[in-house]
């Protein structure tokens, strides 16, 4: 199991009542809504090996440089620019995290220059047996795999209601598979990841071409082809749109070959390091949070 840990402790900050917080007043929502995201997983899927895979360059350089539009509307302000705008309530929580993920020994893992998406692919190619990967992210859909049985979690309310996103799933959903969802999100684009994708082509166009045309190659190569039969506007729109086809795919894609660290996958049964949850559990107040998680990781064994 492949957790999307900023995009599930965004979900915990906005989903759980700020009203929970330390003993010495400060606010520990995404903490304890992130320990309870997990409870429930481990309870209701039973992984033998968890990874929270993190962000360790949330807007990687070498995707702006092909599109510099990349993530922009979510940069902090000047005072701190390149960092990206978090709640002022949110952002110390983060540091809790991590440190409470180590010190009950969950597998946290980034790479420098790269972001969860990427480490994610990396580990889903890699992996022998099956794969979940629990994200409200959708550009992750484009890892799911049925013959390999990698799947994506997507989250509907809390994780207790899991839209489990297998091929069959996008094929009702989006008119595609996972392999193809790359391409069809590089024509449609993402305006809250800044890709302007090509004019006049939404989703259920980019399906259709998709179905017409197999991929996005065959798609432009038919744009190049004056006797193809797409419509005038179309193919000036898809050759106008050449120098970002050029790129989107890269920028989009997630990456499968990113240098990791050895690491341990397995779900610990008990704290790495107890006497440091401790401290972190009575200086946050982490709770029944805390409690029921640990819980559960016993019953495990």
């Amino acid at each position: 199991m492949l957790l999307d840990s900023a995009s599930l402790y965004f979900r915990a900050y906005f989903g759980v009542p700020e009203s929970l917080k330390s003993p010495d007043g400060q606010p520990v929502n995404a903490v304890r809504g992130l320990l309870d995201f997990i409870t429930r997983l481990v309870q209701d899927h039973r992984p033998d090996q968890l990874v929270a895979c993190m962000d360790a360059d949330w807007r990687p350089q070498w995707r702006v440089d092909l599109i510099p539009t990349y993530k922009t509307h979510r940069l902090a302000p000047e005072a701190t620019a390149g960092e990206e705008e978090v709640p002022d309530t949110l952002a110390p929580q983060v540091p809790v995290i991590e440190q409470v993920l180590d010190a009950l020994g969950i597998a946290r893992i980034g790479s420098p220059g790269y972001e969860a998406d990427d480490v994610i692919g990396t580990l889903a190619t890699r992996a022998a047996g099956p794969v979940q990967i629990v994200t409200g992210d959708r550009d992750l859909f484009q890892l799911v795999d049925d013959a390999r049985d990698i799947q994506v979690f997507y989250p509907l309310k809390g994780v207790g209601t899991l839209q489990i996103t297998d091929d069959t799933l996008l094929r009702e959903k989006y008119g595609v598979t996972g392999a193809q969802y790359t391409d069809m999100a590089v024509l449609r684009g993402d305006p809250s990841d800044g890709l302007p994708g090509v004019k006049g082509i939404g989703e259920k166009t980019a399906t259709g071409l998709i179905h017409e045309y197999g991929d996005l190659a065959g798609i432009r190569a038919a744009a190049a082809d004056p006797f193809s039969k797409l419509t005038p506007a179309r193919r000036k729109n898809l050759l106008e749109g050449a120098p970002y086809l050029d790129v989107a795919p890269t920028v989009v894609r997630v990456a499968t070959d990113v240098p990791l660290p050895t690491f341990d996958p397995t779900l610990p049964r008990e704290p790495l390091d107890p006497m440091t949850l401790e401290d972190l559990a009575t200086r946050w107040g982490l709770g029944t949070s805390l409690t029921r998680l640990l819980d559960t990781l016993a019953a495990t064994r």
